[in-house]
């Protein structure tokens, strides 16, 4: 891949910024770090929507200026994406008097190639939505979808003949599948163009916040004409051409599904129209909801993201966002949420992996990177996997990312974090140390590093800086992808120790808490024996813990057993077989609390020594069901 360019939404200044605002330029970022790692010449554009009829009312209210009121909202969104740490090639702006020249030439194309007419204009339009609506899409004065209000307007406009490109949209979506993304979304595009376009107004007299129609001062551009070209702005079109010819087309126009339609019919219709080539995909990302909610301005439930990012470590917030929104669908912010994903997976799996490591390699290599030796039998096989597991992931991730899943991504990583765990439990680098197995504990060892290492370089598009102390840690400076073949660490190199990745956090205590009813240990005496009923002290001598699944795989040769790599909150993991295998699959399992018998017999099962045994049920349809808990629950905590 030689070039990447992508572009988020710029974003309208008659309001503060958000959390949706946040999650759109947080992936556009990951992406465009992604491919910076890949070798790409990678231009990523972000900016500021600052014209029309909303921007004029909500200044008029304020008794200031349109440009006071876009300069002060303007400085806002920037303010936030530093406070993000953005990676951003330009801040647009559409008061940038570059873009008024290069909106001013694509009205002239269109002009001169027909597209464009004078004629009167009566309808429903919302100024917050920018968009004249059907009676149909309204109800009650309001439309129906966004629920923005609509006003009766009549006026003189410029017409652009968007009837005309009907069938040459409908061409474009065919021929390319990816060209609208999710696939879900491009079929609603191309029913709403089938079902016949109507011609666009582009021009409006009853506002004069914009820029100046060519020719004819009494209009002003309609707000979509001047907004979606500044994607072509960004890039040079006709005032750079060497700039515009190595980034145009754009790779992705990122954006949220409400402004769908805009996206995906009228700016490629003004492309063709102009003479311009088309992008190669417009991808239209969920909305957030506030705990199960739409956010709205009228409900008063929009997360502020200058408060979320103040709330979380940067890199909490980043990971939260790309992790639990699928990407493509809506997502559900919830504070309980983020902090069990910080506890379980970055704690839990990757903060305790990069400790353990470091940890190990203090106590068992004097702090520096061991020599490798090439081992025969199982633990060669231990170590060769995990090369094979790392090259497999770097290829699945940058495969996931080429399909716009980051969600997926992020997903694979950590899986691939689990499996450097499960290594550690596999091999015990502490038993060979005490058995004096100086060639395989260094292997082990550098094995471990060396899968950390990729590991890092992996993550460093979506968690920037832990990737850079973990790799800093490992006096590593490359995080190109190109830097990823297996044995790059340097044996011998010096390590410096790393603080806690990830702290553990707690939930905030709710005021009102009402007492668990307290248990009285009754004496039972013989005959409630004989019933088979037990005293409380036989129920204590059970000892119940939440079991933390670190890995899963199916029993060779037998079809209903999966071994388990369980953390019971002790030093290193146990291993428990369990028949499940016809009610889960491994995939998932992994991450999962579960309750777990932890003070029984080991025995072997199928030639393996099981440490403990999972609590289940047997459902109505006769699968099982395991006892769980939520990520809010530490590992090893007794249940009672």
């Amino acid at each position: 891949m030689s070039k990447f360019y992508i572009t988020t939404p710029i974003y309208y200044v008659n309001g503060e910024p958000h959390i949706g605002h946040a999650y759109t330029t947080i992936l556009a970022d990951a992406m465009a770090r992604h491919y910076r790692q890949r070798g790409a010449d990678v231009f990523f554009l972000t900016g500021t929507d600052e014209h029309g009829l909303k921007v004029q009312r909500a200044a008029e209210e304020l008794g200031i200026s349109p440009k006071e009121l876009a300069d002060k909202n303007s400085a806002s969104f920037k303010r936030l994406f530093e406070k993000l740490e953005l990676t951003y090639d330009r801040f647009i702006r559409t008061t940038d008097a570059d873009h008024t020249k290069v909106v001013t030439e694509v009205v002239n194309r269109m002009k001169a190639n027909g597209d464009v007419y004078l004629d009167s204009y009566s309808g429903w339009y919302a100024a917050s939505d920018e968009a004249f609506f059907d009676e149909s899409e309204i109800e009650d004065g309001h439309v129906k979808s966004s629920g923005a209000k609509v006003e009766w307007v009549e006026e003189k406009s410029y017409f652009f003949r968007l009837s005309k490109y009907q069938e040459p949209l409908l061409e474009w979506y065919n021929t390319n599948p990816h060209s609208v993304q999710p696939d879900a979304r491009r079929n609603e595009v191309a029913s709403f163009v089938a079902s016949g376009l109507r011609d666009l107004s582009i021009s409006r007299t009853t506002f004069d916040w914009g820029i100046e129609w060519p020719d004819d001062p009494e209009h002003v551009l309609y707000v979509w004409v001047d907004a979606l070209t500044n994607y072509i702005t960004g890039v040079g079109a006709f005032h750079d051409q060497a700039l515009f010819e190595r980034f145009w087309p754009c790779d992705v126009h990122l954006i949220g599904k409400d402004i769908l339609r805009f996206h995906a019919v009228y700016w490629p219709a003004f492309l063709m129209s102009a003479g311009v080539e088309l992008p190669h995909q417009v991808f239209a990302h969920g909305w957030w909801m506030n705990d199960g909610k739409k956010m709205s301005k009228s409900m008063g439930n929009f997360i502020d993201a200058f408060e979320l990012a103040d709330t979380y470590p940067l890199d909490l917030l980043r990971y939260y966002l790309m992790r639990e929104m699928a990407f493509g669908s809506d997502g559900n912010f919830v504070h309980e949420r983020v902090i069990g994903r910080n506890n379980s997976e970055l704690a839990d799996n990757l903060g305790n992996l990069v400790n353990r490591s470091q940890a190990m390699t203090q106590k068992f290599c004097e702090g520096n990177v061991p020599a490798f030796h090439e081992l025969d039998g199982d633990l060669g096989r231990e170590i060769s996997l995990v090369a094979e597991k790392a090259q497999v992931t770097l290829e699945d991730m940058s495969h996931l990312m080429d399909e716009r899943e980051p969600h997926r991504a992020l997903e694979r990583l950590m899986e691939f974090s689990s499996d450097l765990n499960q290594f550690i439990a596999v091999t015990q680098p502490w038993a060979l140390n005490k058995r004096g197995e100086t060639q395989a504990l260094e292997s082990v060892m550098y094995t471990l590093l060396e899968g950390v290492r990729w590991l890092a370089v992996m993550l460093c598009a979506f968690l920037p800086k832990t990737s850079e102390l973990i790799l800093a840690g490992l006096g590593v400076e490359s995080k190109a992808f190109e830097s990823l073949k297996w044995g790059g660490l340097k044996s011998g190199e010096s390590l410096t120790n790393i603080d806690v990745l990830f702290a553990k956090m707690e939930l905030p205590v709710k005021e009102e808490v009402k007492e668990e009813p307290k248990i009285e240990a009754k004496k039972e005496g013989p005959k409630a024996a004989e019933e088979g009923i037990i005293t409380f002290d036989h129920f204590m001598a059970v000892e119940l813990k939440v079991g933390h699944i670190l890995s899963a795989e199916k029993v060779e040769g037998a079809d209903k057993l999966l071994k388990l790599s369980v953390d019971a909150g002790e030093e290193s993991p146990r291993t428990v077989v369990a028949g499940i295998a016809k009610s889960y699959a491994p995939e998932d399992l992994v991450d999962q609390r579960v309750a777990m018998v932890a003070n029984l017999k080991p025995r072997k099962v199928f030639g393996t020594l099981s440490q403990g045994m999972l609590l289940a049920v047997e459902t109505e349809d006769g699968g099982l069901e395991l006892a769980r808990y939520s990520a809010n629950v530490k590992a090893g905590t007794r249940i009672s």
